[in-house]
């Protein structure tokens, strides 16, 4: 037996409905992680609510901004947004051999105004998930708002230094995967031209001049039980293309 996750930073879980219903019949995943949902508990679509998933929402206080949720038919242990901020950016689930946490990370924003904001999120959700692994392995999800290295981008030299791909984002990237931890894309993807976000101007998707900035970031322990990872790239509805991984059950 195998379990199947998947996450998708829809960009408004409203307008994305028809698309992520679509998703769910042809991929049946047993867990499935949003981001960007732009919606509070009481209006996600009713179509969704009808599916067999447990459903869990963490909204932000402002509303049609931000927020995550997870769909899951295996039942967790215990649900906690205990990583509190006020606009709906992380989540954690905790099931028997190790903890779920679904996140979206800041947009440092094209004038990097919040930049600063970012890196301080960045470090403390990194103390966070540390404070997690002193218990039992994480498998943390996401939109991380930042491409890595340069073969997460199509075009390295003309973005440096903006939004997603500064100096400081890319450290933290570093050091958060230097602590023991496995981009698990990686695992299984060595090449370049692999991209889960793409501008919406420009024809971007369709020429794949794109950003690899949504992740399945796993601690070492599980190594054994990460069977496959990868990128739904087909899949539309969205400016981000839902990723997976697959673990031993």
């Amino acid at each position: 037996m195998a379990i199947s996750l998947i996450s998708w930073n829809v960009n408004g879980i409203r307008a994305a409905e028809k698309s992520v219903v679509g998703l769910l019949e042809s991929e049946k995943p047993d867990i499935i992680a949003f981001q960007e949902i732009k919606a509070g508990e009481e209006s996600i679509p009713k179509g969704l609510k009808s599916l067999g998933y447990a459903m869990y929402v963490n909204s932000a206080a402002r509303k049609g901004y931000s927020g995550t949720m997870v769909m899951t038919k295996i039942k967790p242990i215990s649900y906690s947004t205990e990583f509190e901020d006020d606009e709906g950016r992380v989540q954690r689930l905790e099931f028997d051999d190790y903890y779920f946490v679904n996140a979206y990370f800041p947009n440092s924003r094209r004038d990097l105004s919040r930049l600063e904001f970012k890196i301080k999120f960045d470090r403390d959700f990194e103390k966070y998930i540390g404070r997690l692994e002193a218990k039992k392995p994480v498998l943390v999800c996401g939109d991380f708002n930042v491409a890595h290295k340069d073969i997460d981008i199509a075009r390295p030299a003309e973005n440096r230094g903006n939004a997603g791909f500064t100096d400081e984002e890319r450290e933290w990237m570093t050091e958060f995967l230097g602590g023991g931890r496995l981009d698990t894309f990686r695992i299984f993807n060595k090449g370049a031209e692999h991209y889960t976000w793409w501008a919406y101007f420009s024809h971007a998707r369709d020429r794949n001049i794109g950003w690899r900035i949504d992740y399945f970031v796993a601690s070492k322990q599980m190594r054994s039980r990460i069977v496959n990872a990868g990128i739904l790239s087909e899949i539309r509805g969205s400016d981000h293309a839902p990723i997976y991984v697959t673990l031993k059950d």
